[in-house]
């Protein structure tokens, strides 16, 4: 099993900004995928944005141009710096872990952007 633990959720007002971060422990082997995603109350989880072992990033249209995904190795785990936030950014984030077949996720974290 891998446990993940995020941080970095709070309150902040539009324009403002944040950084998630999320560390996986547990039984490591090779992480290929991680992740965050999110959900806004009433919606579906959706993607926010992912980076493999190597670095290759993909991104929300909503949120590229004003979300960065980077990723320690070493460290076993991913961050996101989200720039210029919107109301609509607002819902519980989750970080997400991709090891072989299984798929891990946190407990999550949430952001509240006032207008």
């Amino acid at each position: 099993q891998v446990q993940l633990v995020e941080s970095g959720g709070g309150l902040v007002q539009a324009g403002g900004s944040l950084r998630l971060s999320c560390a996986a422990s547990g039984r490591i082997f090779s992480i290929n995928l991680m992740g965050w995603y999110r959900q806004a109350p009433g919606k579906q989880r959706e993607l926010v944005a992912h980076i493999t072992s190597g670095g290759i990033t993909n991104y929300a249209d909503s949120v590229t141009g004003r979300f960065t995904i980077s990723r320690d190795n070493a460290k076993n785990s991913v961050y996101l710096q989200m720039n210029s936030l919107k109301p609509e950014d607002t819902a519980v984030y989750y970080c997400n872990a991709r090891q072989f077949y299984d798929n891990y996720w946190g407990q999550g974290t949430q952001v509240t952007v006032s207008s």
